[in-house]
């Protein structure tokens, strides 16, 4: 484990933020490391100094980072790994991929981020059907879930842990149904990913999609598209460049052959800035652990959930083992939540508000201290 004053040197070097504001709205924005800013500073001063001679470089720290994402992810390998735009690029490069038939339909839940919903509603045209599970008391219930999947099912989307609720679903669990009817498992990890520990390989997840400035702690206009070498043939590209393809430097003769596994959904030239900010981030995450991270954050949301409860407030979140995460949501009363936002943001303590439900979502160099801040807070403005 971390040891206290081995975090608190770590707060002070890399995060900026917190001689600001007390910063607990993660699952909104995430404030980039200093780290992070310092090597996107220096490859866009070397590009400065130097135009196309460091080209080579900046593919090869690219690629290092590819590595340093599958790592997070538990990929099998790094070519399961794609840079793309954000989240909603990525799913809606997945949805338009499959090869549709009418009739068939897609299982997700209600009160999802619009990311992972329009892609599968713009799918009606293709008479398919989407079909979702209603959150009920903050949560999504699995057996819900896999209730609406059929035979003609084709996959099954969902968030791993949800925006406006904090409900964190079990993949294993959902993932392992799926593997088991031949149905693709496509999981929206972005309010997971950075804040607790995943294995996609263990969890049976085929496909997984997530901006990277969020719990990444990295810019915004950079995601990750994992996509297992178990289904690749079944998602055709739709987009496609120089970078798709098997011989990428082939410019003469057109030889229409797709790149290895998930780089295939590269089509052109790549944000190495924002990955090379990506990269520094990740490496702060790795360093400190997946397993640690999770431990921290759980520990702060359970402190911010029943400051909350005593405070009169309804959380919305899961308590139940296995289902809390990064987020904690709940709903005043007497108050909007945007008021209570917009209040605590003018005494610097940073939260967010979703579905009328205030959220607070703290990262792992985050401290009890500034959850009793905000809680604090709070109480004045009830």
């Amino acid at each position: 484990m971390i040891r206290v004053l081995d975090l608190l040197r770590l707060r002070d070097e890399q995060f900026p933020v917190t001689r600001e504001c007390v910063y607990l709205s993660h699952a909104s924005v995430g404030p980039l490391t200093r780290r992070a800013t310092a090597r996107m500073a220096e490859m866009a001063g070397n590009t400065s100094r130097s135009g196309e001679r460091l080209w080579q470089e900046r593919m090869d720290e690219a690629e290092r980072v590819r590595g340093l994402a599958a790592r997070m992810l538990g990929a099998r390998a790094p070519h399961e790994v794609a840079f793309v735009e954000n989240t909603s690029t990525a799913l809606s490069m997945v949805a338009e991929g499959l090869d549709w038939r009418p009739g068939d339909n897609v299982v997700g839940a209600t009160l999802e981020f619009p990311s992972n919903v329009y892609p599968w509603m713009g799918l009606a045209a293709r008479g398919v059907e989407y079909r979702q599970a209603e959150e009920r008391d903050g949560r999504i219930d699995p057996e819900e879930l896999l209730s609406l999947i059929d035979g003609r099912t084709r996959m099954l989307v969902l968030s791993w842990v949800q925006y406006a609720s904090g409900f964190r679903s079990d993949l294993a669990r959902l993932g392992k149904a799926c593997r088991e009817r031949g149905v693709l498992f496509v999981v929206d990890i972005i309010q997971g990913l950075g804040a607790l520990a995943l294995d996609v390989e263990r969890e049976y997840v085929d496909v997984a999609a997530a901006s990277s400035h969020k719990w990444l702690l990295g810019p915004e206009g950079v995601a990750l598209l994992y996509v297992s070498d178990r289904v690749i043939d079944r998602l055709r590209p739709v987009r496609a460049g120089w970078r798709s393809m098997r011989d990428p430097f082939q410019w003469i003769e057109y030889d229409l052959t797709w790149n290895e596994g998930a780089r295939r959904f590269e089509s052109g030239t790549l944000n190495v800035y924002g990955i090379a900010a990506l990269g520094g981030s990740l490496e702060i995450l790795l360093e400190v652990g997946a397993g640690e991270i999770e431990t921290r954050v759980l520990a702060l949301t359970d402190l911010a959930a029943r400051g909350l409860a005593d405070l009169g407030m309804a959380v919305v979140s899961s308590r139940r083992r296995g289902e809390t995460s990064s987020i904690v949501t709940a709903v005043p009363a007497g108050r909007t939540a945007w008021d209570l936002v917009r209040e605590l943001g003018e005494r610097n303590v940073v939260v967010a508000a979703r579905a009328g439900r205030l959220r607070i979502a703290p990262h792992f160099y985050n401290t009890a201290e500034e959850i009793e801040r905000c809680l604090e807070e709070v109480g004045t403005l009830l």
